[in-house]
């Protein structure tokens, strides 16, 4: 009884293009549209609260509810991160440490509670509040990193791509060819494939001089939503029909 998607190749490549999505758009109202990192992220945090509320009364799995929240989570993720690292002027390297820090915390304190940190199987309440907040949390760590490997590490953007593109293989393939927890790769590849969105997504946007396609961050915004809901229509159309039962928290 569940309310989680398979994850399969098709939920990485949503999972890519939400994340993508999320900075391109984030980026749109904090920077393009001038709303700033502190009011974007009041904005987007009280959207995660809503779509996360729906989720949270839903019965059953809806592919377009759930990755509804999974972008919520990415666009409010990047502009979380840019008020900590550009507005409090925490830099990106001290605002990553922080997040790492908080996501562990919050690992631990789910599975002392939950003796679980499962990904394919939520069935209380509780455990569905970890997960979701693990995800939040997770983007924003994400954003932070991409944004670190892309000015402070002198990688650039597509050179950050590459590294964490790397580095998503190197997991698929320990997922393949070692016996280690398929739970923590999961979270592993989840965290990496934000920084992979963010990095992508800067190279979609940025102008040619800082090494982006400079698409700009509307044209990308429409573009990445083009694709995403094209891939929700096709998850919906296979979509498994289960109930949740929750058992007590």
């Amino acid at each position: 009884m569940n309310k989680l998607p398979q994850i399969t190749l098709a939920f990485w490549i949503m999972k890519i293009c939400a994340t993508t999505l999320g900075e391109t758009a984030g980026d749109l109202l904090s920077m393009t549209l001038d709303v700033g990192y502190a009011l974007s992220s009041l904005i987007l945090i009280s959207a995660f609260a809503v779509t996360l509320g729906g989720q949270l009364a839903s019965k059953r799995y809806h592919p377009a509810l759930y990755w509804l929240v999974i972008l919520s989570t990415s666009t409010a993720g990047t502009t979380l991160s840019d008020f900590m690292d550009r507005t409090l002027g925490l830099g990106y390297a001290a605002g990553s440490a922080i997040l790492i820090t908080v996501l562990l915390a919050l690992f631990s304190v789910w599975y002392l509670t939950e003796k679980s940190l499962s990904v394919d199987r939520v069935t209380t309440r509780r455990a569905e509040l970890f997960y979701w907040f693990a995800i939040l949390f997770s983007n924003t760590l994400g954003t932070a990193l991409g944004d670190f490997l892309a000015d402070d590490s002198g990688l650039g953007f597509a050179g950050g791509a590459l590294l964490i593109g790397s580095a998503i293989v190197a997991v698929v393939l320990l997922n393949r060819f070692t016996r280690l927890s398929g739970v923590l790769l999961f979270w592993v590849a989840f965290v990496l494939t934000r920084p992979f969105g963010a990095t992508l997504g800067d190279v979609l946007t940025k102008p040619h001089a800082k090494g982006g396609l400079d698409f700009g961050t509307v044209g990308s915004s429409m573009v990445l939503l083009a694709v995403l809901v094209a891939l929700v229509v096709a998850a919906m159309l296979r979509k498994r029909p289960e109930r949740t039962v929750y058992e007590p928290a």
